[in-house]
């Protein structure tokens, strides 16, 4: 418990990320933000089909923790996938034109907003079913445990999910074998429309892993320095071979649960609230003006995103429909 408990103050602590890097953590949070805002406008002109969940307001969750990593480490999560996407170098044409069901998208049209991957940047999906990320995450870090490298595996879910079976079966597992991986809960909060206290009776997820003896920490999920070493530290922990390690991220989505949810179970003033005090992206930026980074460099990168967003949805609408032929492919493997 001493270790959880010193775990978990680390994770509320402040890194203090070089100018450069806040610079970088900035570019990134921004590009997610502008781009899933493009993407909600794609909706709903039409352009985007089926299910569609936003990432606005959660960028400092997977830009902090994606800084804590190295070449070789992977990451898997759950449908809400387009943040950890574009986190981990996919290019945003290719993530934007997977949206709208065209060629020129990761999966070439088939697999939409739940179901896009990258073997070249690690990316192991962006998986429709609550929970079944957690298994499969665990899995890849069996397969480093077993190919004795080490990787680690950065395994998303949600609160809604936390209490799955399959995410204790994974804890149990994980712990008994001393696995190489990081289980992130993203706690925003509600699980679809229901108010995490409502649905768990445990109100402090890191500390779900105790029974297995899995140290945590509960981190600032709005702030993109805490998050960083909250991950730097968990990874750290992982590449030792020290087993898995549980971060608790409190964060706030902004949007529905889906593009189809009016989110009416909460109050304007409480997002409003989120978005006025305590928002990672003007934080960041705060945090810049403190360190005196040069407002012509934050301008610059404004003007970039917005390039890069803008070229992404051109592409989507440009790029041509899927080869009916494309029905009969990747459909099985034969070993």
């Amino acid at each position: 418990m001493a270790q959880a408990a010193e775990a978990r103050k680390r994770g509320k602590a402040r890194t203090g990320l070089s100018e450069e890097d806040l610079l970088r953590a900035y570019h990134d949070m921004l590009l997610i933000r502008r781009f899933e805002e493009k993407a909600g406008q794609l909706y709903g002109m039409g352009l985007i089909g089926g299910f569609c969940h936003l990432y606005i307001g959660q960028e400092a969750v997977v830009v902090g923790l994606q800084m804590a990593l190295k070449p070789g480490d992977q990451v898997i999560t759950s449908y809400r996938d387009h943040g950890h996407m574009l986190a981990t170098g996919m290019e945003a044409r290719g993530v934007m034109a997977e949206l709208t069901g065209r060629a020129g998208g990761y999966s070439r049209g088939k697999g939409g907003s739940m179901h896009m991957f990258s073997k070249e940047k690690n990316f192991f999906g962006g998986h429709g079913i609550v929970g079944a990320q957690v298994s499969l995450g665990t899995g890849l870090a069996f397969s480093n445990f077993y190919r004795g490298n080490d990787h680690v595996c950065l395994t998303y879910f949600g609160e809604g999910a936390s209490n799955q079976g399959q995410v204790y079966e994974s804890f149990n597992l994980a712990a008994l074998m001393k696995l190489p991986v990081v289980y992130v809960i993203e706690n925003n909060r509600y699980g679809m429309g229901t108010s995490v206290e409502r649905a768990s009776a445990s109100h402090e997820l890191w500390k779900n892993g105790a029974p297995w003896g899995i140290p945590g920490a509960q981190v600032d999920g709005m702030d993109v320095e805490a998050v960083h070493q909250a991950g730097v530290a968990a990874v750290a922990h992982c590449r030792a071979g020290s087993g898995p390690f549980l971060l608790e991220m409190q964060t706030y989505r902004y949007r529905g649960h889906s593009m189809s949810d009016p989110a009416k179970y909460r109050t304007r003033e409480e997002v409003e609230k989120m978005r006025s005090e305590r928002d990672c992206i003007e934080h960041a930026r705060a945090r810049l003006a403190e360190l005196g980074a040069d407002e012509a460099a934050i301008k610059r990168i404004d003007d970039e995103v917005k390039r890069v967003v803008q070229d992404a949805a051109d592409f989507a609408q440009s790029s041509p429909e899927p080869d009916p032929a494309e029905l009969w492919t990747d459909v099985l493997v034969e070993g």
